[in-house]
């Protein structure tokens, strides 16, 4: 059994950033995928970025490009979502998921409240 948990979100002002952490319990394997995903009140869940758990490759989509960067620990079990010159659109929940090679992201964490005041 494999849970993710994530936490690091709350508020913060324009500008600010913020850290959020996935925490990864049970068993993983090498070829798995870790992403990001956020959803605003409203909308459809979003693609944010996502990293291969061995070598650490990382591919962020447009949506926050260049205002974040995804990295893991790997002794930690912990995969991190650096989230810069945040904007009150940024404002989410932001989930953490996990694929295996020729999957879809089918492993969901609960989510984490990100609120971005302006």
């Amino acid at each position: 059994q494999v849970q993710l948990v994530e936490s690091g979100g709350g508020l913060v002002q324009a500008g600010g950033s913020l850290r959020l952490s996935c925490a990864v319990s049970g068993r993983t394997f090498s070829t798995y995928q870790m992403g990001w995903f956020r959803q605003a009140p409203g909308k459809e869940r979003e693609f944010v970025g996502r990293i291969s758990w061995s070598g650490g490759y990382a591919y962020i989509g447009d949506s926050m490009k260049g205002r974040v960067t995804i990295s893991r620990d790997n002794a930690k079990n912990t995969v991190y979502l650096q989230m810069n010159s945040l904007k009150p659109e940024d404002t989410a929940i932001y989930y953490c998921a996990a694929r295996n090679t020729g999957n879809d992201f089918n492993l969901w964490g609960q989510g984490t409240q990100v609120t971005v005041s302006s």
